[in-house]
C-alpha cells in the first residue's frame, strides 16, 4: 500500500466496498459525474481500491478515466479525468456477482485506510460503497463480528455512541437503534442511550449541517405512541421524560409522535430531522421517497462519513446498469458537510 502525502485541498476518499458487487461501478460513474460538475479543485476525489480493478472496470464500462498512485499530473496521457488511488491489492481475483471469502479482509482494509487517512489529514471525508456483511463474517481472518459500517467505524475510532441517519427526498431520519432484532429494541431504548443519541444528532446537525437551531421530531416506540400507556409504557417511562429535559434546556425537540401519522408535511415542513426508535419504523418511508438517491450518514464520529443507501446488488454486478445516483448524492453530502464543519470551526 502506497502513502504519498496529499496536497491541499484534502480529498474525499471513496472506498469501493465489496469487489464482487456494484460498488466499483457506481463509484466510477459518480466520480466521473463529480469531475464533470467541476469539483476537481475544491473537493477532489480519491479511490481506496485495487487500482487494477478500477482500470479494468472503467475499460469494461467504456469510461475514459486515468488512475494514478502518484500525485496527479496536470494532464493525463489519455487526456482524461485523472483520479488519485490509494492502492490496496485484492487478495484473490474477483468475479462479478460471486462472493469470495478470501477478499473479506480486503474490504475492511479499505475502511481502515480511509480512517487512517482522515486521521493523518490526507482525506477530509470518506464515502463508502456497499459491503456484504455475510461474507465478512464468514472469513476466518475476521475475528470480530461485523455488524455493518456504522458499528465498525465506531469501534475503529473509539466512538462510544454513533447514530445512523438516512437522508433523501427532503427527509432526514435518524435511528435510536440500528441493526437489532425487533424483540431486543425496547430494552435497548434507555433514558441514557436516548439522551446521548439526541445529543449526537443536535450536535452534528449544528456543526456538520450548519443548522444553528435544529428542530427534531421524535417518534414513539409503540402504536399510537403508547396511547397513554394502554399499548406500552416506554413513552411514559423513558421517552417523554428525556424529551422534556431537552425542552427545558432550550432545545426544539418534540414528541413522541405516532410513527404512522408523523411522516406528513404538516409536521415535516417544520423539522430538520426525525428520530425513529428502530430501523424499520423510519426507513421505509424515507426509502420510498428517495430510493436510489438517498444516503446513509454516520453521526457522532470524529470524521465525516457518508454512504449509499443500497446494498451490493450482486445480481446486477457485471451488467453495468446500476444507478449511481445514491453514490453521487453521498459525495455531495460529504462535500457539504466538510464546508459546514469548516465554517463551524471558524465561529
Amino acid at each position: 500500500m502506497t502513502h504519498n502525502k496529499i496536497s491541499a485541498p484534502p480529498h474525499i476518499a471513496i472506498t469501493t466496498g465489496e469487489p464482487a458487487g456494484i460498488g466499483v461501478e457506481v463509484s466510477l460513474r459518480a466520480a466521473l459525474q463529480w469531475h464533470q460538475a467541476g469539483h476537481t479543485d475544491d473537493a477532489p476525489l480519491l479511490f481506496i481500491s485495487d487500482i487494477s480493478v478500477l482500470r479494468q472496470t472503467a475499460a469494461d464500462m467504456g469510461l475514459t478515466m486515468f488512475f494514478t498512485e502518484n500525485p496527479a499530473p496536470s494532464s493525463s496521457p489519455l487526456d482524461a479525468p485523472t483520479f488519485r488511488v490509494c492502492h490496496v491489492p485484492l487478495h484473490q481475483p474477483v468475479q462479478a456477482g460471486v462472493l469470495n471469502v478470501a477478499n473479506a479482509p480486503y474490504v475492511l482494509q479499505l475502511l481502515d485506510e480511509a480512517i487512517a487517512g482522515i486521521q493523518r489529514g490526507d482525506y477530509a471525508a470518506m464515502v463508502t460503497a456497499p459491503v456484504q456483511k455475510s461474507i465478512i463474517n464468514e472469513s476466518p481472518n475476521v475475528h470480530e463480528k461485523f455488524m455493518g459500517h456504522t458499528e465498525y467505524l465506531a469501534a475503529q475510532t473509539n466512538t462510544k455512541q454513533v447514530v445512523m441517519m438516512l437522508a433523501g427526498g427532503g427527509l432526514r431520519v435518524a435511528l435510536a437503534t440500528t441493526h437489532l432484532p425487533l424483540a431486543e429494541v425496547p430494552a435497548a431504548i434507555t433514558a441514557g442511550s436516548l439522551r446521548t443519541t439526541i445529543e449526537v444528532i443536535l450536535k452534528d446537525l449544528t456543526h456538520k449541517f450548519g443548522i444553528a437551531k435544529p428542530r427534531l421530531l421524535v417518534t414513539g416506540l409503540n402504536p399510537h405512541a403508547g396511547e397513554g400507556g394502554h399499548m406500552g409504557r416506554e413513552e411514559i417511562d423513558v421517552i417523554v421524560p428525556v424529551l422534556a429535559s431537552f425542552v427545558q434546556a432550550g432545545y426544539d425537540v418534540r414528541g413522541p409522535y405516532p410513527a404512522d401519522t408523523l411522516f406528513q408535511p404538516r409536521y415535516l415542513n417544520d423539522a430538520d430531522a426525525v428520530l425513529a426508535m428502530y430501523h424499520d419504523q423510519g426507513l421505509p418511508v424515507l426509502k420510498y421517497a428517495s430510493f436510489g438517491h438517498g444516503i446513509n450518514i454516520t453521526l457522532g464520529l470524529p470524521i465525516i462519513r457518508t454512504s449509499v443507501d443500497h446494498g451490493t446488488a450482486l445480481d446486477l454486478a457485471g451488467q453495468y446498469v446500476a444507478d449511481a445516483g445514491s453514490m453521487f448524492a453521498a459525495i455531495q453530502a460529504a462535500h457539504d458537510m466538510m464546508i459546514s464543519q469548516k465554517n463551524s470551526t471558524k465561529m
